[in-house]
């Protein structure tokens, strides 16, 4: 079941427990810990299954029109069941539902990393478009792909 979660205290525990779990994608842990806190204040989706969170997503506003799909994590033993997907549908609606026109999101460029390219792929089913891509945004091993699409 998905709900949004406005409990600052409980963002950052589920973020924290999702993320740590996903080391493939969220080992650097400055990264990591930023992306937690930022989290207590952002648009917060959860995928809870019997009040266990499984997964996330949270949305930033970047700009007037625009918001960035910032960070969104499922155990890796619930990929490939949809959750990812039913989740972004949820923040999707959230965000038409706010007046947003576009969604951005950042990855790193397809053809770096494996898990990296099954996240480009899974950005592409959702209707993402490439717009992007900043080669040294991050840091040279890593050049940020930027995806959007219209509302």
């Amino acid at each position: 079941m998905i709900t949004q979660i406005n409990d600052k205290k409980q963002k950052t525990q589920i973020a924290r427990q999702i993320l740590e779990a996903l080391p493939e994608w969220f080992e650097v842990e400055q990264s990591r810990e930023q992306l937690i806190a930022e989290s207590a204040e952002q648009t917060f989706f959860a995928y809870l299954q019997e009040d266990k969170p499984i997964g996330f997503l949270c949305l930033k506003q970047t700009g007037k029109d625009t918001v960035e799909l910032a960070v969104t994590g499922v155990l890796k033993e619930f990929h490939r069941k949809g959750l990812g997907r039913q989740l972004f549908e949820a923040a999707k609606e959230s965000a038409r539902q706010s007046g947003f026109s576009f969604m951005q999101v950042k990855t790193v460029r397809m053809g770096m990393y494996e898990d990296y390219d099954r996240t480009n792929r899974f950005y592409r089913s959702l209707g993402f478009k490439e717009f992007e891509v900043f080669e040294t945004y991050w840091d040279e091993a890593n050049p940020c792909q930027i995806y959007v699409m219209a509302l």
